[in-house]
């Protein structure tokens, strides 16, 4: 499954841009990666780690703003379509004979 976070947030005064910064870092040390710019997602295995990186989530979020998060199966997730652009690295598809360490 994937784990998507979509957010707007504020950056206006010193303090919102901090704010701002915080979240974006928490959430690539909580290994998402940018989808685009405002759109993080990561690949959890399976409902408990959901939940864990949700509340992980819910715990860093920032004061002001919007954020909302997404939960898509990996099927989903292989069936959106790219407009505009090429796919990042990390989208690049592997084989089903390629095996991937974490």
């Amino acid at each position: 499954m994937r784990m998507l976070v979509f957010f707007d947030l504020p950056v206006v005064s010193k303090q919102d841009r901090r704010a701002y910064a915080q979240f974006r870092k928490f959430l690539l040390n909580d290994g998402f990666d940018m989808i685009q710019y405002s759109v993080y997602g990561r690949i959890v295995a399976s409902r408990d780690a959901e939940e864990k990186h949700s509340a992980r989530v819910v715990a860093n979020l920032p004061p002001e703003g919007s954020v909302r998060m997404l939960t898509v199966t990996e099927k989903q997730f292989a069936s959106m379509k790219i407009l505009v652009g090429l796919p990042l690295f990390q989208e690049k598809k592997v084989n089903a004979d390629q095996m991937l360490l974490f």
